[in-house]
């Protein structure tokens, strides 16, 4: 259950959680077509802390110019609604969503002339596969589902309906006895987690799924620049299931999941069936650089 807080930004005012509704003929209720973030903050050594608040926002924004949502907020007024409902919910460290979707109004598939709203919530969030995932990994198993293909949905907005996909692979997923999914593409590669970036481990190199058929992964994108930074070869290219079975090690990244090992693949053990020592090192500086501690990186954090 989500813990609620006291006040959610809507439509660019705060209002009690209790009170953040809308109408159940709300157009992206029943069409899907909506626009979100996830977006974590952490309590660092100077405060609490949003973690590249900047490309998420930026990501937002393109996300709604993808499906031609015409915002009615700009950067700037999102970045401080952002840290403002931080900042009026007291939250020293969690979640923060996000979303713009089509009100009520006109139905059917063309509704141009309702409102956009915009809601931004904040709420504490522990880790979202679990703590004791975080050092003995996830047992994960390859979908039937395959992710959506660029050419019937737009990969490179996170959007509302665009999750359905994803439901469809964790619920099978957890149904079937596993942790977690991960979808190939149209063509039969990996392509990601139900909502996580996929890594994996060969011979110390690291590969992660080009950004051919997958989301602009902002905690990818972070990974990729600390594995360099701590010298290891990082490639962006395709990779197969079989693949992924004999590498050394895995794991997801995403904002929810963090940096989360993979220790088994369908029902394969994957390097030692544990945290690996590339990943722990990854994972290690990771969480050092969101909670303040490494200044190399402090220009990925917005303290509130």
């Amino acid at each position: 259950m989500i813990q609620k807080t006291e006040k959610i930004w809507f439509n660019g005012k705060f209002v009690p959680w209790d009170e953040a509704k809308v109408h159940v003929l709300t157009h992206t209720l029943h069409y899907g077509l909506g626009v979100f973030e996830g977006i974590r903050a952490y309590k660092a050594e100077k405060g609490t802390a949003i973690f590249r608040l900047d490309e998420h926002i930026k990501r937002f924004i393109n996300s709604a110019h993808i499906f031609n949502i015409d915002l009615p907020y700009s950067h700037d007024e999102l970045m401080e609604a952002s840290m403002e409902t931080v900042r009026i919910n007291r939250l020293e460290e969690g979640y923060i969503r996000p979303i713009a979707f089509i009100g009520y109004g006109d139905m059917g598939l063309y509704p141009r002339s309702n409102k956009i709203e915009v809601a931004i919530a904040v709420w504490p969030w522990g880790a979202y596969l679990g703590k004791e995932a975080l050092e003995r990994g996830v047992r994960v198993r390859i979908s039937s589902y395959i992710r959506n293909s660029v050419n019937a949905m737009m990969s490179k907005a996170k959007s509302c309906g665009g999750y359905v996909n994803s439901q469809l692979a964790k619920w099978e997923a957890v149904r079937t006895g596993y942790d977690e999914a991960i979808m190939l593409d149209s063509e039969g590669y990996v392509s990601e987690g139900s909502g996580e970036c996929v890594f994996i481990i060969r011979n110390g190199t690291i590969k992660t799924t080009p950004l051919t058929s997958i989301l602009e992964g902002i905690t990818r994108n972070s990974i990729i620049e600390v594995a360099k930074t701590l010298g290891y070869e990082v490639r962006e290219e395709r990779f197969t299931r079989d693949e992924m079975y004999i590498s050394d090690e895995a794991f997801f990244a995403g904002t929810a999941a963090e940096i989360t090992p993979i220790r088994e693949i369908d029902g394969r053990k994957i390097g030692v069936g544990r945290r690996g020592p590339i990943t722990e090192r990854l994972q290690s500086m990771f969480f050092d650089i969101v909670h303040g501690k490494e200044k190399e990186f402090e220009k990925w954090l917005f303290y509130v």
